[in-house]
């Protein structure tokens, strides 16, 4: 499978927060940790793969689920228990992942 490059996918209930500008990073697995600084992206819903917004990626660092904490919950607009139990749910087995820092295209 041919993956797209320039395009990233959110759960759709994270749209809202993405154009608003309180979710300003995204965790991710190995899977996605291809994306580099200064690269603009197309955001689809995960549900439906409809397009809602163009983002540039800032940073990508990698991190362990350990090392989460309050600014990264911040950052992803929920708290440190929500974040860490949504991260849990779409991955429930990994440890390694990678903070992807974006911001909006306007």
């Amino acid at each position: 499978m041919i993956q797209n490059t320039n395009k990233i996918t959110f759960f759709s209930r994270f749209e809202a927060d993405i154009l608003a500008g309180n979710k300003t990073i995204t965790i991710r697995d190995k899977s996605e940790s291809y994306f580099q600084p200064q690269q603009a992206l197309k955001v689809f819903t995960h549900e439906t793969d409809r397009f809602f917004a163009d983002i540039r990626v800032i940073s990508v660092t990698p991190i362990c689920f350990e090392q989460l904490n309050e600014q990264h919950a911040k950052q992803e607009n929920m708290s440190l228990v929500e974040l860490k139990h949504v991260i849990r749910e779409i991955y429930p087995n990994d440890n390694d992942f990678f903070v992807i820092e974006f911001e909006l295209i306007e």
